[in-house]
Order: structure tokens, then sequence, then C-alpha cells
């Protein structure tokens, strides 16, 4: 039998789970999440091998959810000095790059950049030949002084050579340096796809670091595991591919929980309301999989255009800090004990009170060791009232009609909602909501993508369609799902009036469930 782990590393604690063949949950475990994040990864490995008991040896899938990448931009730190280079001359040189980016995110990957000639219409149609001199001067000035390279290309999505041709280009001048493309990371929009393309050369090393610690880890263990990566819309990815594109990790958080909500309820349309130590995450679970969003995205105050979940942060959590004045007048958040809540929280002997306390000592939740015995529950009452109020214009926020909806209570600050909210048909708080992130990392499901230009001439747009969506499957089931399992999330054409033939570029993404038996 071969077993899986999944582990999801939050703000405030690291989840984990042992799942066996039929996803059946083994064992379960926390810890703090610590500083430097591999500390507690290797904490909770040790935990859950502690309480399943099972051999390492049996243990064949390693998936991890980590906010190493999120960390970095939000922090500023273990960023690479990125060599930006962006094919537009004479056409886009108004706005440089990083133009909107903070000053501490600017100064933190460089300013190594550079306008060269190149870059198509919409349609294809070039606007300007590439000159080689020019970009191999470029690549020169740049020559160690950076860790890794952006390209980006106007309308590069809608063709690609002169991106791939400055990477060959890259490769000769300076080999080895890893190199980030538009167009494999982006939509159309150049400078929102050049920001996203910027940060994901800046995240490299970073990434790089995540997988050899993790590998690391297991291996110490005598856990021979393939690893993979919780990537933005709830799969899977290997970990060469999350080295290559570490940007699509940014926001797998919170589709773990989405992802794991809908296992543990059997539920595929629903909100899923996970509550942690710090913030609410309110996402939409349709058909199964994390709704997402419809138009850009901001990471670390950078304007974006990849594929993210479309989720609503709200600053309540479990260590939430309430105040109450002398007036009476209460303010919830959004600031946080965090894991310190055991430390800090008035029912465990510390002096702030806490959304935990203000819960405890108005409901019939109890923990162990708690004593909100010198609480006012008056005041208590008034902020719970408060804490709820918040939650239910959240939910108000993200449905799409004023019908009620179901309601899916996921993480460990799940304790605050214990009875029904406005707006939601009913609340549901499934068996091991408290680890749903780490389930939802160790349900592992893998993709498979496909695209191709596609010549209409002889052949109908829908009959292509149909093409793409068979090779996107196949390439999904290669890579290690069930083909019963395999289906179609996705579907985007840009048409290439350029060419002969009425041509479309056509790119469709399958997931489907890991083959781990």
């Amino acid at each position: 039998m071969s077993y899986r782990i999944g582990i999801d590393v939050g703000g405030t604690n690291t989840d984990a789970v042992l799942l066996d063949h039929r996803l059946h949950v083994i064992a379960k475990a926390k810890q703090p999440t610590t500083e430097d994040v591999m500390t507690g990864i290797w904490k909770v490995l040790i935990a859950i091998l502690e309480e399943s008991a099972i051999s390492p040896g049996e243990i064949g899938y390693a998936m991890l959810g980590t906010t190493h990448c999120t960390n970095a931009i939000v922090e500023r730190k273990q960023l690479n000095k990125v060599g930006i280079i962006r094919l537009c001359k004479p056409a886009a040189t108004a706005v440089p790059p990083l133009a909107a980016w903070p000053d501490d995110l600017k100064a933190a990957v460089g300013e190594h950049h550079y306008l060269v000639a190149g870059g198509y219409e919409y349609d294809g149609t070039l606007i300007s030949e590439l000159d080689e001199n020019e970009i191999r001067s470029a690549l020169e000035a740049m020559k160690g002084n950076v860790k890794s390279i952006a390209v980006t290309g106007i309308f590069s999505p809608a063709r690609a050579e002169q991106e791939l041709k400055v990477a060959r280009l890259a490769h000769d001048v300076m080999p080895g340096v890893p190199i980030s493309l538009s167009h494999q990371i982006g939509s159309i929009g150049l400078l929102e796809r050049e920001n996203a393309t910027i940060l994901n050369a800046a995240l490299q090393t970073t990434i790089r670091t995540v997988v050899s610690g993790f590998r690391e880890a297991l291996s110490k263990l005598g856990i021979p595991a393939q690893i993979f990566i919780g990537q933005n819309d709830g799969t899977l990815m290997e970990a060469d591919y999350a080295i290559r594109y570490p940007i699509l990790t940014i926001g797998c958080g919170p589709t773990n929980s989405i992802r794991g909500a809908s296992f543990l309820s059997g539920l595929k349309d629903a909100l899923v309301l996970d509550i942690g130590g710090t913030t609410s995450d309110i996402g939409v679970l349709s058909n199964g999989f994390p709704r997402q969003s419809a138009i850009a995205v901001d990471v670390g105050g950078i304007r974006t255009n990849f594929r993210m979940p479309d989720i609503l942060s709200v600053g309540l959590g479990g260590g939430t800090i309430i105040r109450i004045d002398e007036q009476g007048a209460i303010t919830v958040g959004p600031d946080s004990v965090g894991y310190r809540l055991l430390q800090e929280a008035r029912s465990f002997g510390g002096d702030t009170l806490t959304a935990t306390d203000v819960v405890l000592a108005v409901t019939d939740t109890t923990i162990v060791g708690a004593d909100t015995s010198d609480l006012d529950s008056d005041a208590c009452q008034q902020a719970y009232n408060r804490m709820i109020e918040k939650l239910e214009v959240a939910i108000d926020q993200m449905k799409t009609s004023k019908e009620p909806v179901p309601v899916i209570l996921t993480g460990g600050g799940s304790i605050l909602v214990n009875s029904r909210l406005a707006g939601a048909s009913e609340v549901i708080k499934p068996d091991h909501h408290d680890v749903a992130n780490a389930i939802g990392a160790a349900l592992g499901t893998i993709s498979g993508e496909a695209e191709n230009i596609y010549a209409l001439e002889g052949r109908t747009y829908e009959d292509a369609v149909e093409a793409a969506k068979q090779q996107a499957i196949g390439n999904a089931v290669e890579a290690g799902a069930v083909p019963a399992t395999v289906e179609i999330v996705s579907v985007e054409d840009v048409p290439l009036a350029y060419m002969p033939g009425n041509s479309v570029f056509i790119k469709v993404k399958a997931v489907g469930e890991l083959d781990a038996k």
C-alpha cells in the first residue's frame, strides 16, 4: 500500500495529514509555523510519523502547499536580482518596467532593465525584427549582476518566436541562469504579464531552496516519496515544474482549503470559509474547483494577470485582537497574536483579549485549560456579534445571487462560528475540517495542458477545440492521472489572423486524480 502525505504551511500553523490509497485520513498533526518555515515542516513530518506508526518506506507521495514564495514577496527577502528584457521598441517605451512597483520591492529585484526592438501586434503581425547585437549587448551588461532573466514581448502569447529566440541568446551568453518567458506565464496585457514574469524570475532561487529542503527532510526520515508542489488552481505540479514557475504557488493555500472542503463535505458548489489564526479566507467552490479571479490580481502590491483563485480575505481569525475602550467602543482586529495564542490570550493567562476568548466566553465551545471567568460577558457578546457580522458581510460580497448558499467551514479557527450565518442555507463543519488545507494538498489532482495553433481550413473551430481537449487529457493521464477522473477545467483561444488558413491558438487544461495505488 502506498500512502501520501499532504502538508500546508500557513501563517500560523503548519498542518499535515497522512492518507491511505483510498484517501482515508490515517493521521493528522499541527505544528506552529516557524520563521524559517522548514523547521515547522520537519517537526510536523516527525509528528505525523509518530502518530501513524506507518513505516516511512510505505509513503510514496509527498505534497507541499507552501507560502515561501508569498512570504518572499511580502517581506522582500530571498528574491533574485532580475535582468529584465522587454521586446517593444519602438511601440511601447513610454512606461518602463517596474514603474508602479513599491520602491523596496523594486530595490530587491534590481534595476537591470532593457527595452529592445521587437514585439507583435495583437494579431501576430510583426512590429519590428529583433536586433541580435542589441540583445547580446544587454545580456553582457547584466552578466554577473543578476541571478535570473525575465523576457517579455508585446503580444507574445499570440506569437512566441521572439521570446524563444532571446532565451537561446541568453543561454549562450549566460549559461545556467534561469529564464522566465512571459508567454508561458501571463495573459495578453503587457505590463501585468511583465510584472508576473519578473516576479517569477525573482522567486526561482527561493523555490529551488524549498524543494531542496523538502527533499532533504524526507530523505533524512527515510521517506522515498515523489514530491509534488501545490499550485494556484488547486492542482499539483512536479517539483521540477515548480522550480521553473514558482509564481504558480502564490495562492495555493486557499485553493488547498477549498479542494479539501469539497472532498470532506461531498459538495461541488458552495462557499468555503477558511478561518485561521490571523485571517478568514472566503472562496467559491465551483464544480469542485476554486473559482478563478476574472480580474487582474495584486501580489505584494504588484498588478499581475496570471490565473489566481478568487479569494476574499478578512482580518478575523482565532488570534485576532479585540479592543474595548473606556467608552465601550469595540474594534475587531485586524492585528492578531497568531501562533502566540496560548501565551497571550486572556483565557490562557495572557493579557490580550482575542477572538478565541470571546467565543469561549459567550458560546458553549470549550478548550481544555481555558478560563473565561474574569471576562465581561456583555462586552464579549457585543464583540461576538461584531465578528459574525463581519463574516456575513464578506459572505455576501462573494455570492453571485441573493439566494442562500451552503457554507463549508474549515481551518483551526472555525470555532469562531458555531451557529447559522446570514446568507448561508446551511453551515457545514465536516470531520477533519481543521486540516482541510493539508487534505486538499494531498488529494493530488494532476493537470495536463495542450496549446497549439490550429488552421481552420478543412475543420471547424469545435473540431480544433476537441483535438486540444483530447491532447490535454492524454497529457494528464501520462503525468499520472486516473483516466476516468480527468476533466477539462479551462479553454482559452486567440485568433491568429496574420497566419494563412484562418488559424487560432487554443490552450486547454485538464485535471484528474493522481493514480497512487
